[in-house]
Protein backbone atom coordinates (compact mmCIF):
# COMPACT_ATOMS: atom_id res chain seq x y z
CA UNK A 1 0.00 0.00 0.00
CA UNK A 2 1.12 3.34 -1.00
CA UNK A 3 1.98 6.00 1.87
CA UNK A 4 0.25 9.33 2.22
CA UNK A 5 1.76 12.44 2.08
CA UNK A 6 0.58 15.78 3.24
CA UNK A 7 2.52 19.09 1.74
CA UNK A 8 0.89 21.96 3.22
CA UNK A 9 1.65 24.75 0.58
CA UNK A 10 2.27 25.30 -2.99
CA UNK A 11 5.24 26.96 -3.40
CA UNK A 12 8.11 26.47 -5.20
CA UNK A 13 10.05 23.96 -2.34
CA UNK A 14 6.72 22.06 -2.45
CA UNK A 15 6.00 21.85 -6.00
CA UNK A 16 9.44 20.67 -6.77
CA UNK A 17 8.86 17.77 -3.68
CA UNK A 18 5.84 16.66 -5.06
CA UNK A 19 7.08 16.55 -8.40
CA UNK A 20 9.92 14.76 -7.31
CA UNK A 21 8.33 11.92 -5.13
CA UNK A 22 8.25 8.44 -6.43
CA UNK A 23 4.20 8.14 -7.37
CA UNK A 24 4.72 4.14 -7.32
CA UNK A 25 5.51 4.61 -3.23
CA UNK A 26 3.81 7.79 -2.69
CA UNK A 27 0.31 9.46 -2.66
CA UNK A 28 0.67 12.93 -2.34
CA UNK A 29 -1.77 15.94 -1.79
CA UNK A 30 -1.00 19.25 -1.92
CA UNK A 31 -3.33 21.76 0.41
CA UNK A 32 -3.08 25.46 -0.49
CA UNK A 33 -5.24 27.98 1.49
CA UNK A 34 -5.27 30.67 -1.56
CA UNK A 35 -7.69 29.96 -4.66
CA UNK A 36 -4.71 29.19 -6.72
CA UNK A 37 -1.34 27.59 -6.21
CA UNK A 38 1.98 29.56 -6.10
CA UNK A 39 0.97 33.23 -6.14
CA UNK A 40 4.29 34.71 -4.33
CA UNK A 41 6.73 32.57 -7.54
CA UNK A 42 4.18 34.81 -9.89
CA UNK A 43 4.28 37.83 -8.28
CA UNK A 44 7.95 37.64 -8.12
CA UNK A 45 8.11 36.88 -11.83
CA UNK A 46 6.75 40.03 -12.62
CA UNK A 47 10.17 42.14 -12.15
CA UNK A 48 12.04 39.76 -14.53
CA UNK A 49 11.69 35.83 -13.49
CA UNK A 50 15.21 35.18 -12.78
CA UNK A 51 14.89 31.54 -11.59
CA UNK A 52 18.68 30.57 -10.33
CA UNK A 53 21.97 31.98 -10.56
CA UNK A 54 24.91 29.93 -12.99
CA UNK A 55 28.16 30.90 -10.73
CA UNK A 56 30.20 27.84 -9.57
CA UNK A 57 28.41 26.08 -7.23
CA UNK A 58 31.55 26.55 -4.37
CA UNK A 59 30.36 29.87 -4.78
CA UNK A 60 27.13 29.73 -4.65
CA UNK A 61 26.72 27.93 -1.67
CA UNK A 62 28.59 30.83 0.22
CA UNK A 63 25.99 33.18 -0.54
CA UNK A 64 23.70 31.14 1.93
CA UNK A 65 23.48 32.59 5.53
CA UNK A 66 24.41 29.88 7.30
CA UNK A 67 25.85 28.43 3.92
CA UNK A 68 26.43 24.89 5.97
CA UNK A 69 22.51 24.17 6.78
CA UNK A 70 21.81 24.32 2.69
CA UNK A 71 25.33 22.89 1.18
CA UNK A 72 23.61 19.06 0.97
CA UNK A 73 20.56 20.02 -0.45
CA UNK A 74 22.24 22.90 -3.18
CA UNK A 75 25.07 20.34 -3.97
CA UNK A 76 22.32 17.26 -4.30
CA UNK A 77 20.42 19.36 -6.70
CA UNK A 78 22.26 22.56 -8.19
CA UNK A 79 22.03 25.22 -10.33
CA UNK A 80 22.56 22.95 -13.41
CA UNK A 81 20.62 20.44 -11.93
CA UNK A 82 17.55 22.62 -12.36
CA UNK A 83 17.94 24.37 -15.35
CA UNK A 84 18.32 20.77 -16.81
CA UNK A 85 15.18 19.50 -15.29
CA UNK A 86 13.12 22.61 -16.06
CA UNK A 87 14.46 21.30 -19.74
CA UNK A 88 12.79 18.25 -19.16
CA UNK A 89 10.03 19.84 -18.29
CA UNK A 90 9.17 22.28 -21.78
CA UNK A 91 11.29 25.05 -19.83
CA UNK A 92 14.26 26.42 -22.11
CA UNK A 93 16.80 28.74 -19.80
CA UNK A 94 19.88 31.27 -20.74
CA UNK A 95 22.12 33.53 -19.05
CA UNK A 96 21.60 37.18 -18.24
CA UNK A 97 24.62 39.27 -18.72
CA UNK A 98 24.42 39.36 -14.88
CA UNK A 99 24.70 35.28 -14.49
CA UNK A 100 21.41 34.97 -13.64
CA UNK A 101 19.17 32.36 -15.17
CA UNK A 102 15.78 33.00 -16.88
CA UNK A 103 13.39 31.61 -19.36
CA UNK A 104 13.68 31.84 -22.69
CA UNK A 105 12.12 35.41 -23.83
CA UNK A 106 8.34 34.79 -24.19
CA UNK A 107 7.82 32.02 -21.47
CA UNK A 108 5.69 33.60 -18.71
CA UNK A 109 5.78 33.00 -15.20
CA UNK A 110 2.43 31.14 -15.63
CA UNK A 111 3.76 29.53 -18.12
CA UNK A 112 6.63 27.68 -15.53
CA UNK A 113 3.72 27.19 -13.15
CA UNK A 114 1.42 25.13 -15.63
CA UNK A 115 4.46 23.01 -16.97
CA UNK A 116 5.14 21.89 -13.46
CA UNK A 117 1.56 21.39 -12.53
CA UNK A 118 1.53 19.57 -15.43
CA UNK A 119 4.05 17.40 -14.31
CA UNK A 120 1.94 16.80 -10.83
CA UNK A 121 -0.91 16.08 -12.66
CA UNK A 122 1.23 13.47 -15.05
CA UNK A 123 1.98 12.35 -11.28
CA UNK A 124 -1.12 11.89 -10.14
CA UNK A 125 -0.33 14.22 -7.16
CA UNK A 126 -3.55 16.49 -5.86
CA UNK A 127 -3.82 19.68 -5.67
CA UNK A 128 -6.82 21.20 -3.21
CA UNK A 129 -6.82 25.00 -3.21
CA UNK A 130 -9.10 27.12 -0.69
CA UNK A 131 -7.79 24.36 2.21
CA UNK A 132 -6.26 26.19 5.13
CA UNK A 133 -4.03 24.55 7.60
CA UNK A 134 -5.20 25.10 11.02
CA UNK A 135 -2.68 23.33 13.41
CA UNK A 136 -2.89 19.51 15.12
CA UNK A 137 -6.08 18.40 16.84
CA UNK A 138 -5.52 16.21 19.72
CA UNK A 139 -5.35 12.96 18.10
CA UNK A 140 -2.26 14.95 16.11
CA UNK A 141 -4.60 14.94 13.14
CA UNK A 142 -4.25 17.99 10.23
CA UNK A 143 -7.24 20.39 11.00
CA UNK A 144 -7.95 21.62 6.84
CA UNK A 145 -10.14 24.08 6.66
CA UNK A 146 -12.50 24.47 3.51
CA UNK A 147 -16.13 25.58 2.80
CA UNK A 148 -16.11 26.92 6.69
CA UNK A 149 -15.77 23.62 7.96
CA UNK A 150 -12.76 21.69 9.15
CA UNK A 151 -12.15 17.96 8.57
CA UNK A 152 -9.24 16.02 9.56
CA UNK A 153 -6.23 14.57 7.58
CA UNK A 154 -4.24 11.73 8.98
CA UNK A 155 -0.90 11.47 6.61
CA UNK A 156 2.13 9.24 6.82
CA UNK A 157 3.77 11.90 6.42
CA UNK A 158 3.25 15.84 7.14
CA UNK A 159 5.62 18.18 4.74
CA UNK A 160 5.36 21.90 5.73
CA UNK A 161 6.16 24.28 2.80
CA UNK A 162 4.96 27.40 4.03
CA UNK A 163 6.86 30.30 3.07
CA UNK A 164 8.24 33.50 4.90
CA UNK A 165 6.35 36.48 5.90
CA UNK A 166 6.61 38.99 3.01
CA UNK A 167 4.16 40.16 0.66
CA UNK A 168 0.75 38.98 2.98
CA UNK A 169 -1.26 39.39 0.13
CA UNK A 170 0.57 36.26 -1.76
CA UNK A 171 -0.74 34.63 1.30
CA UNK A 172 2.70 34.09 2.59
CA UNK A 173 2.09 36.05 6.18
CA UNK A 174 3.89 34.06 8.34
CA UNK A 175 0.86 33.57 10.42
CA UNK A 176 1.67 29.54 11.24
CA UNK A 177 4.20 30.67 13.45
CA UNK A 178 2.42 30.25 16.97
CA UNK A 179 0.45 26.96 15.61
CA UNK A 180 4.60 25.30 16.02
CA UNK A 181 5.37 27.19 18.75
CA UNK A 182 2.44 25.44 20.91
CA UNK A 183 4.08 22.66 20.13
CA UNK A 184 6.99 23.40 21.70
CA UNK A 185 8.91 24.24 18.62
CA UNK A 186 11.67 27.02 18.85
CA UNK A 187 10.86 30.01 16.41
CA UNK A 188 12.69 33.02 15.58
CA UNK A 189 10.81 36.30 14.73
CA UNK A 190 10.37 37.26 11.10
CA UNK A 191 12.37 40.01 10.20
CA UNK A 192 12.93 41.84 6.72
CA UNK A 193 15.97 40.75 3.79
CA UNK A 194 16.51 41.59 0.36
CA UNK A 195 14.42 44.85 1.01
CA UNK A 196 15.13 48.69 1.31
CA UNK A 197 17.37 50.64 3.48
CA UNK A 198 16.70 54.28 4.87
CA UNK A 199 19.33 56.98 4.36
CA UNK A 200 18.60 60.73 5.10
CA UNK A 201 19.18 62.02 2.16
CA UNK A 202 20.00 65.63 1.42
CA UNK A 203 17.06 66.99 -0.14
CA UNK A 204 19.03 68.54 -3.66
CA UNK A 205 20.48 65.69 -3.77
CA UNK A 206 17.07 63.76 -3.82
CA UNK A 207 16.11 65.88 -6.19
CA UNK A 208 18.57 64.96 -8.81
CA UNK A 209 19.20 61.48 -7.96
CA UNK A 210 15.83 60.01 -6.80
CA UNK A 211 14.62 56.64 -8.93
CA UNK A 212 18.08 56.84 -10.54
CA UNK A 213 20.32 54.10 -10.05
CA UNK A 214 24.35 54.23 -9.44
CA UNK A 215 26.11 50.89 -11.66
CA UNK A 216 29.09 49.25 -11.23
CA UNK A 217 30.19 49.79 -7.77
CA UNK A 218 30.82 48.22 -4.44
CA UNK A 219 29.87 48.23 -1.08
CA UNK A 220 31.10 46.81 2.12
CA UNK A 221 29.31 46.11 5.65
CA UNK A 222 31.95 45.41 7.94
CA UNK A 223 33.61 43.02 5.87
CA UNK A 224 31.63 41.28 3.57
CA UNK A 225 31.43 43.29 -0.02
CA UNK A 226 29.31 42.96 -2.67
CA UNK A 227 29.09 44.03 -6.15
CA UNK A 228 26.38 45.26 -8.49
CA UNK A 229 23.57 48.62 -8.38
CA UNK A 230 21.34 50.25 -6.44
CA UNK A 231 18.60 52.59 -6.94
CA UNK A 232 18.20 55.77 -5.17
CA UNK A 233 14.73 56.42 -3.42
CA UNK A 234 13.21 58.62 -1.32
CA UNK A 235 13.17 56.31 1.04
CA UNK A 236 16.93 55.40 0.79
CA UNK A 237 18.66 52.57 -1.43
CA UNK A 238 17.27 49.31 -3.14
CA UNK A 239 19.22 47.17 -5.46
CA UNK A 240 21.41 44.02 -5.86
CA UNK A 241 24.53 45.23 -4.10
CA UNK A 242 22.91 46.34 -0.75
CA UNK A 243 20.18 43.21 -0.62
CA UNK A 244 23.24 41.08 -0.95
CA UNK A 245 24.68 43.02 2.92
CA UNK A 246 21.37 41.88 4.46
CA UNK A 247 22.40 39.95 7.23
CA UNK A 248 25.54 42.52 8.13
CA UNK A 249 23.05 45.73 7.70
CA UNK A 250 20.59 43.95 10.30
CA UNK A 251 23.11 42.63 13.19
CA UNK A 252 24.29 46.47 12.98
CA UNK A 253 20.76 47.92 13.57
CA UNK A 254 20.16 45.67 15.96
CA UNK A 255 23.34 46.36 17.98
CA UNK A 256 23.60 50.18 16.73
CA UNK A 257 20.26 51.57 15.94
CA UNK A 258 22.61 52.47 12.85
CA UNK A 259 24.54 50.66 10.45
CA UNK A 260 27.53 52.39 8.15
CA UNK A 261 27.59 50.78 4.96
CA UNK A 262 30.86 51.82 2.29
CA UNK A 263 30.73 52.37 -1.12
CA UNK A 264 33.63 51.95 -3.94
CA UNK A 265 32.63 54.16 -6.36
CA UNK A 266 34.98 53.17 -8.84
CA UNK A 267 36.23 49.85 -7.84
CA UNK A 268 38.03 48.47 -10.98
CA UNK A 269 40.74 51.91 -10.49
CA UNK A 270 42.97 52.26 -7.34
CA UNK A 271 43.14 54.95 -5.52
CA UNK A 272 46.71 55.72 -6.91
CA UNK A 273 45.11 55.37 -10.41
CA UNK A 274 42.62 58.22 -9.72
CA UNK A 275 44.72 60.46 -7.92
CA UNK A 276 46.90 60.37 -10.98
CA UNK A 277 43.69 61.22 -12.92
CA UNK A 278 43.28 64.29 -11.01
CA UNK A 279 47.04 65.80 -10.96
CA UNK A 280 46.99 65.62 -15.14
CA UNK A 281 43.64 67.58 -14.88
CA UNK A 282 45.21 70.01 -18.33
CA UNK A 283 42.86 72.84 -17.27
CA UNK A 284 39.92 70.56 -16.79
CA UNK A 285 36.98 70.99 -13.94
CA UNK A 286 37.10 68.45 -11.16
CA UNK A 287 33.63 67.48 -12.31
CA UNK A 288 34.68 67.42 -16.10
CA UNK A 289 37.64 64.62 -14.50
CA UNK A 290 34.81 62.85 -12.67
CA UNK A 291 32.76 62.38 -16.19
CA UNK A 292 35.47 62.14 -18.93
CA UNK A 293 38.29 60.45 -17.25
CA UNK A 294 36.57 58.55 -14.11
CA UNK A 295 33.49 57.55 -16.05
CA UNK A 296 31.21 58.33 -12.88
CA UNK A 297 27.97 59.11 -13.87
CA UNK A 298 25.80 62.70 -12.72
CA UNK A 299 24.42 61.19 -10.10
CA UNK A 300 27.45 59.74 -8.75
CA UNK A 301 28.60 63.13 -8.64
CA UNK A 302 26.18 64.19 -6.98
CA UNK A 303 26.32 61.51 -4.40
CA UNK A 304 30.01 63.05 -3.49
CA UNK A 305 29.25 66.44 -3.77
CA UNK A 306 26.26 65.74 -0.91
CA UNK A 307 28.31 64.15 1.61
CA UNK A 308 31.51 66.10 1.21
CA UNK A 309 32.05 69.94 2.01
CA UNK A 310 33.43 72.29 -0.25
CA UNK A 311 36.60 72.17 0.85
CA UNK A 312 36.63 68.29 0.69
CA UNK A 313 35.33 68.22 -3.05
CA UNK A 314 37.82 70.59 -4.16
CA UNK A 315 41.00 68.42 -2.45
CA UNK A 316 42.05 65.93 -4.75
CA UNK A 317 43.59 63.61 -1.79
CA UNK A 318 40.13 64.00 0.25
CA UNK A 319 38.04 63.39 -3.20
CA UNK A 320 40.01 60.52 -4.24
CA UNK A 321 39.97 58.90 -0.74
CA UNK A 322 35.84 59.64 -0.84
CA UNK A 323 35.26 57.71 -4.35
CA UNK A 324 37.39 54.67 -2.97
CA UNK A 325 35.93 54.99 0.61
CA UNK A 326 31.92 56.84 0.60
CA UNK A 327 30.44 56.12 3.95
CA UNK A 328 26.26 56.05 4.06
CA UNK A 329 24.24 55.94 7.59
CA UNK A 330 21.33 53.50 7.41
CA UNK A 331 18.62 54.61 9.76
CA UNK A 332 15.83 51.38 9.38
CA UNK A 333 14.95 48.58 7.05
CA UNK A 334 11.70 48.60 5.14
CA UNK A 335 8.69 47.01 6.70
CA UNK A 336 8.77 43.27 6.31
CA UNK A 337 5.64 43.79 4.07
CA UNK A 338 8.08 45.97 1.61
CA UNK A 339 10.65 42.99 1.52
CA UNK A 340 11.41 40.89 -1.31
CA UNK A 341 12.15 37.45 1.31
CA UNK A 342 12.08 37.54 5.20
CA UNK A 343 14.79 35.59 7.68
CA UNK A 344 13.42 34.08 10.56
CA UNK A 345 10.83 31.05 10.91
CA UNK A 346 11.65 27.80 12.55
CA UNK A 347 15.19 27.49 14.48
CA UNK A 348 17.52 25.81 12.17
CA UNK A 349 18.36 23.17 15.69
CA UNK A 350 14.54 22.16 15.39
CA UNK A 351 15.08 19.94 12.15
CA UNK A 352 17.48 17.27 10.95
CA UNK A 353 19.89 16.97 7.98
CA UNK A 354 16.90 15.87 5.97
CA UNK A 355 14.46 18.76 7.47
CA UNK A 356 12.47 16.40 10.02
CA UNK A 357 10.82 18.15 12.91
CA UNK A 358 12.74 16.50 15.90
CA UNK A 359 9.53 17.39 17.96
CA UNK A 360 7.78 15.82 15.85
CA UNK A 361 8.72 12.46 13.84
CA UNK A 362 7.38 12.49 10.34
CA UNK A 363 6.21 16.21 10.10
CA UNK A 364 9.27 18.03 7.99
CA UNK A 365 9.79 21.97 6.83
CA UNK A 366 11.33 23.00 3.69
CA UNK A 367 11.62 25.99 1.74
CA UNK A 368 11.51 29.54 3.00
CA UNK A 369 10.02 29.24 6.56
CA UNK A 370 13.30 27.66 7.55
CA UNK A 371 15.36 30.71 9.69
CA UNK A 372 18.40 30.94 6.52
CA UNK A 373 19.25 34.06 4.47
CA UNK A 374 19.79 34.42 0.67
CA UNK A 375 20.30 37.54 -1.36
CA UNK A 376 18.13 37.81 -4.80
CA UNK A 377 19.62 36.81 -8.00
CA UNK A 378 18.12 33.16 -8.02
CA UNK A 379 19.36 31.80 -4.66
CA UNK A 380 16.23 32.26 -2.96
CA UNK A 381 14.59 30.17 -5.12
CA UNK A 382 17.36 27.73 -6.01
CA UNK A 383 17.03 26.96 -2.12
CA UNK A 384 13.52 26.50 -2.38
CA UNK A 385 13.54 23.92 -5.12
CA UNK A 386 16.70 21.97 -3.56
CA UNK A 387 15.23 21.42 -0.30
CA UNK A 388 12.31 20.18 -1.76
CA UNK A 389 14.00 18.05 -4.31
CA UNK A 390 16.30 16.99 -1.58
CA UNK A 391 13.93 15.64 0.34
CA UNK A 392 11.94 13.94 -1.92
CA UNK A 393 15.10 11.82 -2.63
CA UNK A 394 15.47 11.02 1.09
CA UNK A 395 11.86 9.59 1.19
CA UNK A 396 12.17 7.74 -2.19
CA UNK A 397 15.07 6.04 -0.48
CA UNK A 398 13.90 5.66 3.23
Amino acid sequence: MKKTVAIIGSGPAALMLAATLNEKIFDATIYEKNFAPARKFLVAGDGGFNLTHSEEIEQFITRYTPPSFLEKSIRSFTNTDLRNWLKQIGIETFVGSSKRVFPEKGIKPIDVLNSILNELKNKNVQLKTKHEWKGWNDKNELIIHHNNENTFVKADIVVFALGGASWAKTGSDGSWLNLFEKKGIEIIPFEASNCAYQIKWDEKFLKQAEGKSIKNISITCGEVERKGEVVITKFGLEGGAVYGLSPQIREELKENKTATIVIDLKPTFSIEVIKSKFNTKENKTLTTILKEDLNLSVVQTALLKSNLSKEEFLNVDTLAEKIKKLPLLITAMAPIDEAISTVGGISLQEVDEFFQLKKLPNHYAIGEMLNWDAPTGGYLLQACFSTGHCLAQQLNTK
